[in-house]
């Protein structure tokens, strides 16, 4: 067969549409919205070429309007998770023997069909379960997901393109095999590009993928099953499942085949996956990859120094873009007194200003928080706030169930920089504030650290180099993506690697060749051109 060295075409960032009114893409997204809003979906079971219909359904219904149904899914069995393991090996030696730029293809396919025939749909997707704005669609959806298959391709080149060095008479050869077994993949609700990516980046490796998307983003990720068919992703390569989370888990985990794990979600959840892999450590024919990206409690520090309209734009986007329902959103912040009166002023009125409802109405700002059990939690944190001596909210606090889970932004100031909601995950459109002395910036850094066990993302808002030096010191170990002069959300893949240590996760950067070594065990090789015949070295006379 004819060979050649191979150059992928340079990756680049998607560029990010306007979605301005008398726009095309304005027309085509609501559009495809209004369509697929009043239709019913059937979602089967993907496993192999196989389409699985089972008894047990379950209703798809927007959270911003959550009588209304858009489809409905099927709930795989434990025979089913079995049947998904047993595909997924066999195909895996046909697929992770495909070469390389057949595998690149199919995935740079993906991007394109994306970035084209598929843009509005997947948007229109996510917009509808996920309850995002059309713009917060746009950037994840779209261009973050065409951005993790086209950069990943080129990663993956960087990879198998770094070699050793060779000694004279000695070719060294470096080749990454895909893992032995296949990977388990869990994405959550937040990111279709998540959903997307944590499948697609071991399968591009070479790896065979059983799936389980969140429950409440089955519908956006059946758009990219149906993306994934038509770049020509062949049977058995990626498997999608749906059911009881913890019988899936439990079936999946015990096989001795199990290789990996690409998890993006609660702490809590990967610990457990964690530790009933230990309690299997002795099944597994291999010692299994564990990828997480989990928690997060990320916070905004300004500096006396601080431009205050800078602070409040950092807060009103950082905090409540998507309902503060992002991974990285800013959820606790840490502003002087002297520049305090001023961003209050400007947050309120940026909060103000905000329009909450449907994601079709391109008015919004924010809609709907995702499930009623996420709404009561944050009703119950706002309930306590307004109970609680040593907290004031200045702005939002009511929310509504009645047709979706609406909470209003909500900024909780607190006299306790220990207070729950500085140090607990919510999740939400909530972000607490607490005001220091100014001349307590060292202190306060020291707080920001030692307050909440999670380090992802977070933030420094300042005029001074000295104090922001100081504080990406003092904070070295707080987050994981860390920001300056700006809002603590919005990674870029290629640009900035995203992922956090401590209780959020295990830092293999998603967006970057770090999370794509993880899905390959690297063989070195040694070829010697003239064999030795004789044992006897010279130092031997």
């Amino acid at each position: 067969m004819p060979n050649g060295i191979y150059n992928i075409p340079k990756a680049i960032n998607e560029p990010v549409k306007s979605y301005a009114p008398g726009s095309s893409e304005r027309e085509e997204v609501l559009a495809a919205f209004k369509k697929m809003y009043n239709e019913t979906v059937d979602i089967p079971l993907y496993i192999g070429g196989e389409e699985i219909r089972t008894e047990s359904t379950k209703s798809i219904n927007p959270p911003f309007d959550h009588k209304h149904v858009v489809g409905r899914y099927y709930e795989a069995d434990k025979q089913h998770i079995e049947t998904a393991i047993t595909t997924a090996l066999s195909a895996k030696k046909k697929w992770s023997d495909l070469s390389w730029e057949h595998r690149a293809s199919i995935f740079l396919r993906a991007a394109e069909l994306i970035a084209g025939p598929y843009r509005a749909k997947i948007n229109a997707a996510t917009m509808i379960a996920q309850a995002k704005t059309v713009h917060q669609a746009e950037i994840d959806a779209a261009c973050e997901f065409i951005d993790f298959l086209r950069f990943n391709a080129q990663f993956m080149t960087q990879i198998y393109a770094e070699q050793p060095v060779s000694s004279d008479g000695v070719w060294n050869r470096l080749e990454h095999r895909p893992l032995e077994g296949f990977i388990y993949a869990i994405t959550p609700f937040n990111f279709t590009a998540i959903a997307g990516n944590l499948p697609a980046a071991p399968a591009l490796m070479g790896n065979v993928v059983i799936w389980k998307p969140s429950a409440a983003q089955i519908y956006s990720a059946n758009v990219i099953v149906e993306v994934f068919k038509k770049a020509g992703l062949p049977d058995g390569v990626i498997n999608v499942v749906y059911g009881n989370s913890a019988m899936i888990s439990e079936t999946v985990l015990a096989s001795p085949h199990l290789a990996g794990v690409h998890f993006t979600g609660s702490t809590r959840v990967f610990n457990d996956i964690w530790g009933k892999i230990g309690q299997n450590i002795a099944k597994y024919k291999t010692y299994p990859r564990i990828v997480g990206e989990t928690g997060g409690k990320d916070f905004v520090v300004a500096h006396s120094s601080a431009v205050p309209a800078q602070v409040a734009t950092a807060l009103s986007r950082g905090a409540f873009e998507y309902q503060g329902q992002k991974c990285s959103a800013a959820s606790r912040a840490y502003i002087p007194q002297s520049i305090w009166p001023e961003v209050k002023r400007l947050l309120k009125a940026d909060l103000a200003s905000m329009k909450m409802g449907s994601p079709e109405d391109t008015a919004n700002f924010v809609s709907s928080v995702i499930s009623e059990s996420s709404f009561d939690k944050l009703a119950g944190f706002i309930d306590q706030a307004k109970k609680d001596r040593d907290t004031e909210i200045i702005a939002g606090g009511n929310y509504d169930k009645s047709v979706g889970y609406f909470i209003e932004p909500t900024v909780i100031v607190t006299t306790n920089p220990q207070y729950p909601t500085m140090k607990i995950e919510l999740f939400g459109p909530v972000l607490t504030i607490y005001v220091y002395e100014d001349s307590k910036w060292e202190e306060t850094l020291a707080i920001v650290d030692s307050t909440s066990e999670y380090a992802l993302t977070g933030a420094v808002i300042s005029q001074d180099r000295y104090a922001i030096e100081y504080a990406m010191k003092a904070l070295e170990n707080a987050a994981g993506n860390f920001y300056i002069n700006d809002k603590p959300t919005g990674a870029v893949v290629g640009q900035q690697p995203f992922g956090g240590a401590r209780a959020s996760g295990t830092n293999d950067k998603a967006g970057s060749v770090l999370n794509l070594l993880r899905w390959v065990s690297p063989r070195t090789i040694k070829e010697t051109f003239v064999t030795p015949e004789n044992y006897r070295y010279p130092f031997l006379g």
